[in-house]
């Protein structure tokens, strides 16, 4: 097989596998559900998404390419994704499986134009790590290279061979299953998934320049100059070029292996509050942050106790791969800043306001629904870690999940751009610093730093707080007087229209055209059953003998309802 053919079987496997999940999810949450089987689609949906993040892991293991950076951010989503899901993907964290070394040699000695045997003192056949783009090798510098440096022991990030091929290939899949995805107008209503994907289409492509890569990994070390707390590999320019990246080794303890890190003194809860830290001091201050800040590419480096002093702390954080970073635009920034002071005030109207100025949700929307729902949530969960929020009953929970999502599903949401990085970096670190602490409580890692921004901001701030104290205070004042108002009006029966004769004609036109978008399904059923059952046979026999359903209630549904319309 040619690597062209190669490069379509992956296209279409891609499609098969995004196509086989959205038709079984579209009947198990959209067809059930409209005749009263929602029992049925909820008894098993865990179940389902288990067994979809199973063998989604298996084809992103197989693949490989972009499908292993889908995985990575499913699996690091700790604190929102159940156990079940993240358990499913979270080894792909590790799985990658390695390129043979023949061709990493080959691919290295090309960009570097010199074999490997001159080019490093030693070169480590068995990779260290292997990621979705490159592979990574441990070397040793030759002495001269090693003085001009100051340091010996190296990484070296060599391309896997026909990786820009590879994402070309994914990416024209994923814009696919972006534009199926987009004709679904509860979808489309809420963010725009080709230019979404753009987005992100143009972060790979950065991801695999590693000559960006060393920039940013220089600049990230620059922001955090005067930061003991944490630090970057430096880069060795001289064995560098656009395929292949040489840093200084920081290979240390894996920020997620717990066992290590309390063998060596530290306490994990610790290092979360301290990774918290580092990624709001990113964001919010030097508004150039990591975006891919999964396990696999933080450390915890113990401090060598015969190079501390008493200005030195236990241990350090050390970020390592910089091909994916992103930056906060200052007007962005500043409506990030304003919705962290807010959620640390629990000011639900400020929140839902600082959301609508960044763009996330449409001006128009009304939002006293969502500003409701918010004032809800902080006043029922506000505060609580992780650990509480565990022992809060499960039916509270979901009664509470699905008031809240009703509110959300109807509000006109939208993902601005630069954004999709920014979601990316909260969530992950969200997702590995619940996994070094249970207890941890976002509330509490927010406060401190909410309340330096409004120092930062100073008079600014100062003003925006009296704007909402004001605006308050006018609510509280004219609130009798509103009352007062909706009293009159009950008492005048103006607050309720009653239409019974024109309520009976409605319910039996939408009898009428409930009758014809059951037709409409039974149409669309039968025929992709037909369709899916050459390539999945069980599939499409299901749609097949679900489209009897449909159809049923298309031809008897109207015997009932024929005499209320005329």
């Amino acid at each position: 097989m040619t690597d062209t053919r190669q490069l379509r079987a992956r296209y279409r496997r891609i499609l098969r596998f995004a196509a086989r999940y959205m038709v079984l999810e579209w009947w198990f949450e959209l067809v059930l559900p409209r005749f009263g089987l929602e029992r049925i689609a909820a008894r098993r949906r865990l179940a389902r998404a288990a067994h979809i993040a199973r063998n989604f892991h298996g084809l992103a293991v197989d693949l490989g390419g972009l499908m292993i950076k889908v995985g990575q951010f499913m699996s690091s989503r700790l604190d929102v994704l159940p156990g079940e899901i993240t358990r499913e993907l979270e080894g792909l964290q590790d799985e990658v499986p390695a390129v043979d070394f023949a061709l990493i040699r080959e691919s290295a000695e090309r960009e570097l134009g010199l074999p490997l045997e001159r080019a490093f003192a030693r070169f480590d056949p068995t990779p260290v790590a292997a990621a979705s783009f490159g592979q990574v090798h441990r070397a040793r510098l030759t002495d001269a290279e090693a003085s001009d440096v100051g340091f010996a022991d190296v990484v070296v990030k060599v391309q896997r061979p026909g990786i820009a091929d590879i994402i070309d290939v994914d990416l024209a899949a994923l814009r696919r299953v972006a534009a199926w995805l987009s004709r679904v107008r509860f979808v489309s209503s809420r963010v725009d998934l080709p230019a979404l994907l753009e987005e992100f289409a143009i972060i790979s492509l950065r991801e695999i320049d590693y000559l960006n890569e060393g920039s940013n990994a220089e600049r990230f070390a620059e922001n955090f100059a005067d930061d003991v707390r944490v630090q970057a590999p430096e880069v060795v320019w001289e064995r560098s070029t656009r395929r292949i990246l040489t840093l200084a080794d920081a290979t240390a303890i894996k920020i997620n292996d717990h066992e290590r890190l309390r063998a060596a003194g530290i306490d994990p809860a610790e290092v979360a509050d301290e990774l918290s830290r580092a990624m709001f001091e990113q964001l919010f201050i030097h508004r150039f942050f990591h975006a891919d800040p999964h396990p696999g590419n933080i450390f915890v480096t113990p401090t060598d106790p015969q190079r501390a002093d008493s200005s030195t702390p236990d241990w350090t954080l050390t970020f390592i791969d910089f091909g994916m970073m992103g930056e906060v635009p200052e007007n962005l920034s500043r409506g990030l800043q304003r919705l962290i002071i807010a959620a640390a005030a629990r000011d639900a109207p400020g929140l839902v306001a600082s959301v609508r100025d960044m763009g996330i949700l449409l001006r128009t929307a009304e939002t006293a629904p969502l500003e409701r729902a918010m004032g809800e949530l902080f006043d029922r969960f506000g505060g609580m870690g992780f650990t509480e929020l565990q022992q809060v009953d499960p039916q509270e929970f979901r009664a509470f999940g699905n008031e809240f999502s009703e509110v959300v599903r109807t509000m006109p949401f939208q993902l601005p751009e630069n954004f999709l990085l920014i979601i990316r970096a909260v969530s992950v670190t969200s997702g590995v610093a619940s996994d070094l602490n249970p207890a941890y409580n976002v509330w509490t890692a927010i406060e401190p730093f909410a309340a330096r921004l409004a120092r930062d901001e100073g008079g600014g701030t100062v003003r925006e707080f009296a704007k909402q104290a004001l605006s308050s205070a006018g609510l509280i004042l004219r609130l009798p007087q509103q009352l007062e108002s909706v009293a009159t009006l009950m008492q005048r029966g103006q607050l309720a229209v009653e239409t019974p004769s024109a309520d009976k004609r409605l319910r039996a036109i939408e009898q009428l055209v409930r009758r014809v978008l059951s037709a409409i399904l039974f149409t669309a059923l039968l025929i992709g059953g037909i369709l899916l059952r050459p390539t999945d046979p069980t599939v499409g026999l299901v749609l097949m003998i679900a489209s009897a359903l449909p159809l049923a209630h298309a031809l008897f549904a109207g015997v009932f309802a024929r005499n209320r319309l005329f």
